[in-house]
């Protein structure tokens, strides 16, 4: 069952679910996700590559792909949600807002903490957060829609992307925001775009998520049943059509064949690279809301504050990765990491993936204590402007 054919209600006011209530499994998808996001950045830190050569690297890199699929994607259904409670005029300038309060962080303070360094700004880069404040802006006009239409948007824009995505990357300027990404400097002496996140297809997954919300409102048993179906059919139709094209791909000493199916395109993100990373977690949804203990509480946790976490975490980890190479080396190497998120760090230099994964350990420690603070502050203030961190 498509998302498409699982939506039955056109009105988000209308559900099983109190208004103003929780959805725990949601929180815990994100607070997982979160939690392996800091393993990349701490990678980035320890100059080791993005996926191979060795297994432990691969899989060190691809188990991260989960988390901008689902940071995306919960965006939305999180705006449904919020929409559901306070209406979609409210949603909808709330969407606007917050956008535009995402990019300028992103090019700001996001920015300066990847780098500890001022120069930086003048190269500013477009992130997950550059990318995910536009989607919510365009979503504060999509919201207006029926569910059935922004599904139907979203479906376009994700399956559809390398037609409607094509043809947008080719307009001047706007289309390497939009699709075709890499480097758009502003003006002849205006500051140099580094675009890692395109606006397609994610504005597809953000409406997905969007109608989705329409789905985690039903009663449990049918939600359920719906998270099952649409998980296993976005997993099966990724098996079969990655599998098919690693089949029937040339033969020669490319890398095995599992990874060549694991290993699919995230800059723009494919159709399969959103179908392995968000079939998955949805099928699962219903052991999520069942999940109990310590690991349960520490992941719900961090679900409940995902923007204090992506704005803390970062200079966290950078000055947790600076202790580690001086502890290393008695040096710090600033200059490596003045253009972070790439770096480019001589090969005999870069950590084992033990001392990666040590950083990594600390790092999550050290940030649980303060997203648990702010988890309950949020919880006890009925101030707006928490909800824009």
């Amino acid at each position: 069952m498509s998302v498409a054919a699982a939506v039955t209600t056109r009105n988000p006011s209308v559900s099983a679910t109190p208004e103003g209530a929780r959805i725990s499994s949601l929180d815990l998808w994100r607070g997982v996700v979160m939690v392996l996001m800091a393993i990349d950045h701490v990678r980035v830190y320890s100059g080791l590559p993005a996926g191979g050569p060795t297994a432990g690297i691969f899989f060190t890199r691809w188990v991260t792909h989960f988390c901008a699929p689902a940071f995306v994607f919960l965006a939305g259904t999180a705006a449904f949600l919020y929409g559901r409670k306070a209406g979609l005029h409210v949603l909808s300038r709330y969407l606007f807002t917050r956008g535009l309060a995402l990019v300028l962080m992103e090019v700001t303070i996001i920015r300066l903490s990847w780098t500890f360094t001022l120069a930086s700004l003048s190269s500013p880069l477009a992130g997950v957060i550059w990318m995910l404040g536009w989607c919510m802006v365009l979503m504060a006009g999509l919201v207006r829609l029926s569910i059935a239409a922004v599904t139907v948007v979203g479906l376009v824009l994700v399956f559809g992307q390398d037609i409607v995505g094509g043809a947008a990357g080719r307009l001047p300027f706007l289309g390497a925001f939009l699709y075709s990404g890499g480097e758009v400097q502003l003006g002849a002496a205006g500051p140099t775009f580094s675009i890692l996140y395109t606006i397609i297809p994610w504005i597809g997954v953000m409406a997905l998520g969007y109608a989705f919300g329409a789905i985690v409102v039903r009663p449990a048993e049918k939600r359920h049943r719906a998270f099952v179906r649409i998980g296993v059919v976005a997993t099966a139709a990724f098996l079969v059509l990655g599998g098919a094209l690693v089949a029937f791909s040339p033969a020669g000493d490319g890398p095995p064949a599992l990874f060549q199916l694991l290993n699919q395109r995230k800059y723009p993100a494919s159709p399969l690279y959103l179908l392995m990373t968000l079939g998955p977690p949805i099928a699962l949804l219903p052991l999520a809301e069942r999940a109990r203990g310590a690991l349960a509480g520490l992941f719900t946790t961090f679900g409940r504050v995902p923007m204090f976490y992506y704005l803390l975490h970062i200079p966290v980890i950078h000055l947790l990765a600076l202790l580690a190479w001086k502890i290393r080396d008695g040096q710090v190497h600033p200059e490596w990491f003045a253009s972070a998120p790439y770096v480019s760090v001589p090969p005999e230099q870069r950590w084992s993936l033990a001392l990666l994964y040590l950083v990594f350990a600390v790092s999550i420690l050290a940030l649980y204590f303060p997203c648990r603070w702010f988890a309950g502050v949020k919880k006890r203030s009925s101030s707006a402007l928490l909800r824009y961190v």
